[in-house]
């Protein structure tokens, strides 16, 4: 299994990390020991002193594919579910600067929690699908798919180029502005389309 991971998708959220806007789909990936499920706690890390949640919403692969083309790419997906792509903001800047891979400031253990999947066709609008993430039952970040820079099946395209996609493998689509930091004690919950999927508990 695989874990994609998209950066800067929602030009608002570049912006406010004042990055340049892509031209093309920004990969990373993250391994299986990342991921954090069935609203397990999260566990704040030693290395960080500023953690941030970018929540988004995260595709299932359901076929295997490689070089998949545009007309395609809509039956190499069949489900999303609503996940939280952690960040080690100030581990990250660090490495940046020093013109570093920053794999370490994202894809660490527990890194990305995710919620259950919801098959695209129980969805009102499958091209057109809105996201909610809430801090303490305040809402810090709304998307909407239509936004998206790439959207899904441009993402399909680009990762078959390089990658063989495989049945189970995940796209976290990348985060909408609002991204922000957490402390131990705080509660995250994620929704789609206003249905809550998931809960993580900062410890």
């Amino acid at each position: 299994m695989k874990i994609f991971c998209i950066g800067r998708n929602y030009i608002d959220h570049a912006k406010e990390l004042n990055n340049p806007v892509p031209s093309e789909p920004l990969v990373f990936m993250k391994p299986p020991t990342a991921l954090v499920v069935n609203n397990k706690p999260f566990y704040y890390p030693d290395f960080t002193q500023e953690l941030h949640y970018e929540g988004e919403l995260v595709l299932r692969i359901c076929k295997n594919g490689r070089s998949v083309r545009p007309e395609f790419a809509h039956r190499y997906y069949d489900a999303v579910a609503f996940g939280i792509d952690f960040t080690a903001r100030d581990l990250q800047q660090r490495l940046k600067q020093k013109g570093h891979p920053w794999e370490i400031a994202k894809a660490f253990d527990g890194s990305a929690p995710i919620s259950v999947w919801i098959p695209l066709a129980e969805l009102p609008n499958p091209r057109d699908i809105c996201f909610q993430l809430k801090k303490n039952g305040a809402v810090v970040q709304e998307g909407c798919t239509r936004n998206l820079i790439f959207p899904f099946d441009t993402l399909i395209v680009h990762l078959s180029r390089y990658f063989t996609l495989q049945r189970g493998d995940m796209v976290f689509t990348g985060t909408p502005a609002g991204v922000g930091p957490v402390v131990i004690g705080d509660v995250l919950e994620g929704f789609i389309e206003g249905r809550q999927m998931l809960t993580c508990v900062i410890k």
